[in-house]
């Protein structure tokens, strides 16, 4: 587990390119067999990419969490971006298939992550933050979560949210979680974009060719930086940064919040003449 500090706005405007990317970008998130687990001390969020192709991965507890089991005190959102693949939850079985997402509630002590064929892995993508209660593991299919259509072909922003973790769907503590996918001809996200005081946001950007890239847009409104993302590759967005996207084609990607509420309108817009 690899574990990422806070930073300030004061400290961020004195970074190079090199230190942005140490402090907020997130590669290798899928590598066969193996799990890549990032926990950042922004409200303690913990983002995961488990990818099982001839074994079944796990999550744990240990020192870095300070308990027995990974959920001892978290809960947990899912999506799997790759193939069929299966999650268990204290023995019960949920097979999750491209596109479908889960909530696992505090308290379940065994996680477990297969493929259903290793010709085609499953990629989980998690994230997780502090719970002070346990809710019911949900299964999400991506066709029964809400889904909302915000932007214009003429602002190339037009998008479908797809919201699994919302308070609309099930009950959670504070983890949201959902997938933006934008049209084809549309490259921007988040813009208009926004701060949100009371919570943190990471990005997952996905669905991008080799050659393909998402320059993502961060720091205070007045103080901005971008970071050059590839495919399947996250950024972690303090509460006081703008995040926002222009890709070189149109992508998706899944965005994870955790902090003081789950108000996904709890925002403060940004007027696109401050920005500097």
């Amino acid at each position: 587990m690899e574990i990422r500090y806070p930073s300030s706005p004061a400290d961020f405007r004195t970074y190079d390119t090199k230190r942005i990317r140490e402090e907020y970008h997130i590669q290798s998130l899928f590598t066969q067999d193996n799990k890549r687990i990032v926990y950042s001390h922004f409200d303690r969020i913990i983002v995961a990419g488990l990818m099982p192709v001839y074994n079944s991965l796990t999550l744990g507890g240990g020192d870095e969490l300070g308990s027995e089991y990974f959920l001892e005190r978290r809960e947990l959102g899912c999506i799997n971006i790759g193939g069929a693949g299966v999650v268990t939850a204290d023995g019960q079985k949920y097979p999750l298939e491209n596109g479908d997402g889960l909530y696992v509630g505090r308290g379940v002590r065994e996680l477990l992550f297969e493929s259903v064929d290793n010709s085609n892995p499953a990629k989980f993508y998690v994230t997780s933050s502090p719970a002070h209660a346990s809710y019911p593991t949900v299964l999400i299919k991506e066709k029964s979560a809400r889904h909302l259509e915000l932007g214009t072909a003429e602002n190339c922003n037009k998008r479908v949210i797809t919201q699994y973790l919302h308070p609309s769907v099930l009950k959670t503590c504070q983890l949201s979680m959902g997938l933006t996918r934008l049209s084809p001809g549309s490259n921007w996200n988040t813009m208009p974009c926004h701060t949100h005081k009371r919570r943190m946001e990471v990005y997952l950007y996905m669905e991008l060719g080799p050659d393909d890239v998402v320059f993502h847009i961060m720091g205070t409104p007045t103080e901005t930086r971008h970071i050059v993302v590839r495919n399947e590759e996250a950024v972690i967005s303090p509460s006081w940064s703008i995040h926002s996207g222009v890709g070189t084609k149109a992508y998706a990607f899944i965005w994870a919040m955790c902090g003081e509420n789950q108000d996904f309108d709890d925002m403060e817009p940004v007027d696109m003449r401050s920005l500097f």
